[in-house]
């Protein structure tokens, strides 16, 4: 048995970081039902590379976490609408949305109305700077938060910057955030009996990436600078081999004395940190030189074979041909396509492994409105019930 099979989770989220959060639940056997506009689907549905995906609403974006999941249509703004999620509500366990503050109030679907219909419910909005504050009102994708928050006046080189992460990370860690967020207010509620109100900002969790910056301002008053591929010490950098770059992980006293010794510069191990950072230079001008002997592959076999942390740096379908990948099931393959995505794909599952009742992908991600009828039938309504409301384009 999964974690969180039996669990019913009602997910009113568009593009990333709220559907990422529904989708590891999921993943732990929470039935999630996805509510979409009718003719308004997730933005997600149609982003991405994948030109033929977006065009039939299978959009990459929306398919990596998208599995899992069962599809309903609903127009919110109408009251036949609102009228199937309070049904719905009725039986769910946490309900998540990250919509524009205020918007659900206004439908007259926020938390005091459906925790009234629901007292266990658990109700997650998700949004750029969460419910009130001087800008609760404002909107934001991750780029923006980026922007924001500091990360990207933090990210570059001193020549170059600020750069915004090449992957959507703060998106996926405000994802991974709610999913611990959710998971604490289940627990929470074996405990209490009580439903619980989470506010989940997306300028937070990219505090919250910055820990230790953060930390180190509020100390020092010094905030962190872009250093691109140099760390403050040489033997905690990257550096170009023979034919690419390889990152060597050298970080603390012991490792840098075993770097410098498989290296054959035991003179250059130091006694302490202070040590390190004032001699930084020439250790990164000797280690420049010695790099270029080798390929970046012999680094870091031979390097690892001595416990210095090292790798090469890798392209992304390096990575995912990486052998060790497999091992871990990190990936889930449909090699046979799915309904709406012909043609074989993959999809990411989750960052752990459990001895027993672990993470799994179970059905491919739907189709839009693939499950409709069948919620509809779950909650109740019958078949001219379920006729008109298509008519009415309710659903």
């Amino acid at each position: 048995m999964r974690p969180f099979e039996g669990i019913r989770i009602i997910d009113i989220t568009h593009v990333l970081a709220g559907p990422f959060a529904a989708y590891q639940l999921a993943l732990l056997g929470a039935d999630v039902i996805k509510v979409e506009h009718p003719d308004d689907p997730d933005q997600s549905r149609d982003s991405g590379p994948d030109l033929a995906g977006n065009l039939a609403n299978m959009g990459s974006y929306f398919v990596t976490q998208g599995a899992n999941k069962r599809s309903v249509t609903l127009d919110l703004k109408t009251e036949a609408g609102r009228e199937v999620l309070r049904r719905l509500v009725s039986t769910a366990d946490i309900l998540v949305e990250n919509f524009r503050p205020g918007a659900f109030d206004t439908l007259g679907l926020g938390y005091d109305v459906l925790s009234a219909l629901n007292p266990k419910l658990i109700y997650c909005s998700i949004s750029a700077f969460g419910h009130g504050g001087p800008r609760g009102s404002q909107t934001a994708y991750d780029h923006v938060i980026q922007a924001t928050s500091g990360i990207m006046a933090a990210t570059g080189t001193p020549e170059v910057h600020p750069i915004k992460f090449g992957a959507p990370a703060i998106d996926y860690a405000t994802g991974t955030m709610g999913a611990f967020a959710l998971s604490a207010a289940l627990f929470q509620r074996e405990r209490t009996g009580r439903g619980q109100r989470i506010d989940l900002a997306m300028l937070d969790v990219a505090l919250m990436m910055q820990a230790s910056h953060v930390a180190a301002f509020l100390r020092t008053g010094k905030g962190a600078k872009p250093s691109g591929n140099k760390h403050v010490h040489a033997t905690n950098s990257a550096y170009q081999t023979r034919d690419g770059m390889v990152m060597l992980g050298a970080s603390n006293l012991r490792q840098q004395k075993r770097l410098w010794e498989a290296l054959g510069r035991p003179e250059l191990t130091k006694a302490d940190n202070p040590a390190r950072t004032a001699d930084r230079d020439r250790e990164e001008a000797v280690l420049a030189d010695i790099m270029l002997t080798r390929t970046a592959d012999e680094w870091e076999t031979y390097l690892q074979s001595k416990h210095v942390p090292a790798a090469r740096v890798r392209r992304m379908e390096e990575t995912l041909a990486d052998p060790h990948l497999a091992s871990r099931g990190v990936v889930h393959m449909f090699p046979d396509g799915a309904p709406g995505l012909p043609g074989p794909f993959g999809v990411p599952v989750a960052a752990f492994k459990l001895a027993h009742g672990g993470p799994r992908v179970d059905s491919p991600p739907p189709v839009m409105g693939a499950d409709t009828q069948g919620v509809l039938q779950e909650l109740g309504y019958g078949p001219g019930e379920i006729a008109a409301l298509q008519a009415q384009r309710v659903v």
